[in-house]
């Protein structure tokens, strides 16, 4: 019970960040351009040490071969691939986009990430043999959330949405992690279940941060903005190191 409350709230707060919007409904484009590929930066740091340092330490210590956690891994990379080339849109914010019909493409693709990052909230709470996991991937989906929800946010108002009607629709597609918990949490006792969804989910988490967020950060290839990149992605990862040294203290 202890651990289906700690999910719920988890999911809650990450689906709340479908909000984030309304915090920055008052900057000037070019400052919340600038403001995003921090946060990019930052949550690539974030899900990469993630993966590295805490899903798949945590599996191979669980008592898995650790051959086969990697190639769990290597599942959840190329699941995600596929699962963005063909179900979900490839996070376009260009103006050549076919614009009203990606608005809704948008809103499925993010309910199906969502989705999928409350199945990943849940597993990290419910087969870890401490809080740490559950409380550091929380961390990992939110920072990963906050740029993706201002990028979704301003598509959806490029295509035609008032800003109250997308703050409402994000939020509604949000809900999706809740979901995908409680599926996730009422299905924990196969163990099957148990031994593929940390590193399938480390696989997910490599997968996002080396190619939907580090290829935003190619975009601005000027040297000020490089250096300042690099030191919010070692900044991510040492958070996760923290965090690390932390709970194992």
């Amino acid at each position: 019970m202890n651990d289906l409350i700690a999910i719920l709230a988890s999911v809650t707060v990450v689906s709340f960040v479908a909000f984030i919007g309304i915090i920055f409904i008052g900057l000037k484009e070019d400052k919340l351009k600038r403001l995003t590929v921090v946060l990019v930066g930052f949550a690539a740091g974030t899900l990469i040490g993630g993966a590295f340092l805490h899903l798949l330490p945590e599996s191979i210590s669980a008592g898995n071969d650790a051959t086969s956690v990697f190639w769990v891994a290597i599942v959840g990379i190329i699941s995600f691939f596929a699962l963005e080339k063909f179900l979900y849109w490839r996070h376009c914010h260009e103006k050549e986009c076919p614009t009203h019909t990606f608005v809704y493409l948008n809103l499925i693709g993010d309910g199906i990430h969502n989705f999928i990052d409350g199945m990943i909230i849940a597993a990290a709470f419910t087969f870890s043999s401490s809080f740490e996991l559950g409380f550091v991937t929380t961390l990992a989906v939110i920072f990963h959330e906050i740029p993706q929800e201002l990028g979704d946010f301003g598509v959806l108002v490029y295509g035609g949405f008032s800003r109250k009607k997308a703050l409402v629709f994000n939020f509604v597609s949000a809900v999706t992690a809740v979901v995908g918990a409680l599926t996730t949490y009422f299905l924990a006792h196969t163990q099957s279940m148990k031994d593929l969804l940390i590193p399938f989910a480390a696989g997910g988490f490599i997968y996002i941060a080396a190619t939907d967020l580090m290829p935003e950060l190619h975009k601005k290839p000027h040297a000020g903005e490089s250096i300042i990149q690099l030191i919010v992605i070692l900044l991510g990862i040492g958070l996760m190191a923290f965090l690390k040294l932390t709970f194992e203290a």
